[in-house]
């Protein structure tokens, strides 16, 4: 079977509508999330990310400083709640969704290809989970997708200005998450690979670099005034990861984690035709900008999830092939697109939207696959555990009294949650938290949440338990059962222990 990919990305659409239909599914998918995504709580990324929106910066230790400056407009706007800072993310899957309508418009497709890649795109699961939850990830993905089809349109257009917007893009993205650093790894290579080479003798294409740079330098140079802490985070995370074991499965979850399981021969289909199809040697470049990656992240032992953002592309292209085959077996390729789509929805939906009870079967099924809701659980109770532990110090030490969190989650939570129970700001020694030290005066006494009675004591002379955290719905996470310490009579001297406290989470 031959792939069919017009030629003339201006080909007109039969269905002037197709769009406008492949919006309302996009719009429909987020009053989805809006409705669904406040059921449970904070994840502790976003206690992250909120915490470190009080403090903006041109770079953290975890991320480049777009997504906590999006967190604080989201807080300023709607306020610190789930629903309220998960606005922008369900925004931006959306525009995914309509993105991938688009690039299949883009490369010849009608309305039923349109509405095939959108629909498709939307199930992913991790598009899914991505538009409910705030996380740097879900920005990255919209700004792969905007790549992906800005270079869709400048092979079409075969007008080199379309570089500016892509440097542009990829400055955005570089401003989000620095694995987009590949994909961009994989477009020069796309470029020296097919005939997009001859736009390196035009000065659009070096606009766009200059622009990419100038967008990004921000951060660049914060990095440079830390030493390049982000690199020394991602390395140690990527150890982790690596340890226990989260890469191992790199390529086998390409089935089923990036794309839904169920789209599986669409996103083939795309890869067969950019790379086989005479009819769509045109558009090579993005085929080569798929399997670069791929190889990439394969050979630094990255994890499944990372490859996500590349699937619409090929998704839009399978849609487009998929159409072609109307004409010869309509009604046969019809019902295998809609089954594909419905079972996709279904599963993606009931385990990557929070509207399981807790506790629920659904509830038990969904956390063996991800650990994303568990971690949602139980923050105001934390909060308010540390505060009765706070309360019973004397009246006259709270003074010389300091909150430590052992993780960022904590706290996150505690300088959420904190304040309307009296709580002082939490220092720490994880990620970004660490900067901003341990106050003045230094404390002589600390309230310890999340580490062991028994290593506290290696730094003090005594330590009491003061509550042991839990949540009302007995879930078992990272903070269940965790104890809360109050130790006085430090061994060594604080600055001392501060550099011994630093660690990346």
């Amino acid at each position: 079977m031959d792939a069919h990919v017009p030629s003339d990305i201006h080909m007109a659409d039969k269905s002037r509508d197709a769009i406008t239909l492949v919006a309302v599914l996009a719009a429909a998918v987020f009053v989805i999330h809006i409705t669904t995504n406040h059921r449970y709580g904070f994840h502790r990324d976003e206690l992250q990310l909120i915490d470190d929106s009080r403090h903006l910066d041109w770079g953290y230790v975890v991320y480049p400083p777009l997504t906590p400056a999006i967190a604080r407009m989201a807080i300023e706007t709607f306020g610190a709640s789930p629903q309220g800072i998960r606005v922008p993310a369900a925004v931006a899957q959306s525009l995914i969704i309509v993105l991938a309508g688009l690039m299949a418009r883009d490369l010849g497709g009608g309305r039923a290809a349109q509405l095939l890649a959108a629909a498709m795109t939307a199930i992913a699961p991790v598009a899914v989970i991505q538009g409910a939850l705030l996380q740097y990830v879900g920005f990255d993905f919209l700004w792969w997708v905007v790549i992906a089809w800005l270079l869709i349109r400048l092979i079409g257009t075969d007008d080199p200005r379309w570089w500016v917007a892509i440097g542009a893009t990829i400055g955005l993205g570089m401003l989000t998450r620095y694995t987009i650093g590949f994909f961009v790894a994989a477009l020069v290579a796309a470029v020296l690979l097919t005939p997009l080479r001859r736009h390196l003798a035009s000065r659009w294409l070096w606009l766009g670099v200059a622009v990419s740079l100038l967008i990004a330098m921000p951060n660049l140079i914060w990095q440079f005034r830390h030493d390049f802490v982000s690199l020394e985070f991602l390395q140690s995370i990527h150890a982790r990861d690596v340890r226990i074991g989260r890469t191992s499965g790199f390529f086998v979850e390409q089935l089923f984690v990036p794309a839904s399981i169920f789209t599986v021969p669409w996103w083939i289909a795309g890869l067969w035709c950019y790379f086989f199809s005479s009819s769509g040697k045109r558009y090579r470049a993005l085929g080569w900008m798929f399997v670069v990656t791929l190889v990439l992240f394969a050979i630094m032992q990255g994890r499944g999830y990372y490859m996500a953002p590349a699937y619409p592309m090929l998704l839009a292209a399978g849609a487009v092939v998929w159409e072609g085959l109307l004409a010869r077996a309509r009604r046969t390729a019809m019902a295998f697109a809609a089954i594909a789509v419905i079972f996709g929805a279904a599963f993606s939906g009931a385990v990557m939207l929070p509207v399981a009870p807790v506790n629920s079967p659904l509830w038990h099924f969904t956390a063996k696959i991800h650990d994303n809701f568990v971690e949602e659980i139980g923050w105001p109770e934390l909060v308010a555990s540390v505060a009765r532990v706070y309360a019973q110090v004397p009246a006259e030490e709270r003074g010389r009294t300091a909150i430590f969190a052992s993780n960022y989650g904590q706290a996150g939570a505690i300088n959420l949650y904190g304040p309307k129970h009296g709580l002082p700001r939490a220092i720490s020694g994880v990620n970004s938290h660490w900067y901003r030290g341990y106050g003045d005066p230094p404390p002589e006494t600390l309230v310890i949440v999340g580490t062991t009675e028994q290593r506290a004591e290696e730094y003090f002379r005594s330590c009491d338990v003061g509550a042991t955290v839990s949540n009302p719905y007995g879930v078992e996470n990272e903070e269940s059962g965790g104890e809360v310490l109050v130790c006085r009579g430090l061994r060594i001297p604080l600055p001392d222990l501060w550099k011994q406290a630093r660690s990346f989470g």
